[in-house]
């Protein structure tokens, strides 16, 4: 069994574990989804080629290798159901037939031997192959664009953008059209193309961290496989390309594993805003108390306006109507250090050790003083904690059926 076969076999067992994480991710989302139920039936004919194929290789069975052909085939059917699903209509019958028909026949034949005519059945294949991702994509560019809604126009046009990055990895599953290739990257491809869509389904601050988060795993998973290739004897180009493909499609598998499951717990273990929305509170008073059961708030306590006599309320009363949160990282939040409402407001953080002060009303003063942990304070739970806040505020008043303080 030689090196590159080897490779082959990494790369594409990384990409069954990819996909069958992206296909739980997408089930887990939205099972309920006609798109949904495309999508995994798309991922999963794919994911079953690089199963076969890789078992193929490692056993040496010629007859695994045959069979592969089966799903490469039908590989264009999926892309094709894909495309009516984000179009919402039913392709034209001749690109149905053309898809279902090419599909049985290089199929069934590949299993039957004709793979073993290396370059017509090749050519054939990848032609096939081709001749489908362009007709879906004409009729992705094609389509009536006051049909669909924006978030769908904007989500087929990074679905094209990303088949269009993915071809050059296909044309490289072809050995007998690519002899010299020293691995084979279609694998590869999936996997670029299912964090792409995963990416896709997210909010925009979030989508953009995934681009950087793809990117870095990128970069350094390449490094990591360039400074393996060298400790390996008697490297090549053909070594280092191997080497490379093997660590960036581990890494992609071992990223997108790790965002599914951080997800799945996240999911488990509701936030604060979570926990907000599932109260059946209706007063502010007994909003708090169902946050005190909350991790964040548990070392959380409450000063009224009697509590603070040491601290000479009305001193404090015109700073804290110009502030939601007070944090004690960011004393004297605009105003000279010296001012007596400062010092006073700094001392009363440092005498409870909270490093938040949450405004809930300054005239009568009602403030939330919580020590957020340094592993928790993040932009994620400074956001919730002023939305808890205006929360806060507004149940008082819906309460009292009075404009909130």
């Amino acid at each position: 069994m030689t090196s590159a076969v080897v490779a082959n076999a990494i790369v594409n067992l990384c990409g069954v574990i990819g996909l069958a994480v992206a296909m739980l991710a997408l089930h887990r989302r939205d099972a309920h989804s006609p798109l949904t139920r495309r999508l995994v039936t798309a991922l999963g004919i794919v994911a079953l080629l690089f199963l076969v194929r890789s078992i193929a290789w490692l056993s040496e069975s010629s007859l695994l290798d045959d069979l592969s052909v089966i799903p490469a085939a039908a590989i264009p059917f999926g892309a094709l159901i894909v495309t009516e699903g984000m179009l919402r209509r039913h392709a034209p019958r001749a690109i149905k037939l053309g898809v279902i028909i090419g599909a049985v026949v290089l199929g069934v034949g590949g299993a039957l031997g004709l793979g073993h005519f290396d370059m017509p059945y090749a050519i054939a294949l990848a032609l096939f192959q081709l001749g489908g991702f362009a007709a879906c994509a004409f009729l992705l560019a094609t389509r009536d664009r006051q049909w669909l809604m924006v978030s769908e126009n904007r989500s087929i046009d990074r679905m094209t953008i990303g088949a269009i990055v993915v071809l050059p990895f296909i044309v490289t599953d072809f050995q007998a059209l690519m002899p010299d290739m020293p691995v084979r990257l279609g694998a590869l491809g999936a996997l670029l193309v299912v964090t792409a869509v995963l990416i896709a389904g997210s909010s925009a601050e979030a989508r953009w961290h995934g681009v950087l988060l793809t990117v870095l795993r990128l970069v350094s998973s390449a490094l990591l496989g360039l400074a393996a290739a060298f400790v390996a004897p008697d490297v090549d180009a053909a070594q280092i390309a191997r080497f490379c493909a093997i660590a960036v499609a581990g890494v992609l598998t071992i990223g997108l594993m790790t965002d599914t499951l951080r997800a799945y717990l996240e999911s488990r273990a509701p936030g604060v805003l979570s926990s907000v929305a599932i109260s059946p509170a209706t007063t502010r008073d007994q909003l708090i108390a169902e946050l005190l059961r909350h991790p964040l708030f548990e070392s959380a306590r409450r000063y009224r306006e009697q509590d603070l006599a040491p601290y000479d309320p009305a001193s404090l009363r015109n700073r804290l109507a110009t502030h939601r949160v007070l944090r004690r990282f960011d004393a004297p939040w605009g105003h000279p250090p010296a001012d007596p409402a400062v010092e006073r407001l700094v001392s009363l953080m440092a005498a409870g050790n909270a490093t938040h002060l949450v405004v809930l009303s300054s005239d009568p003063i009602d403030l939330l003083a919580l020590a957020v942990p340094v592993i928790s304070a993040d932009p994620a739970t400074e956001t919730a904690i002023a939305l808890v806040q205006r929360i806060l505020i507004m149940t008082d008043g819906a309460a009292q059926g009075t404009p909130s303080a």
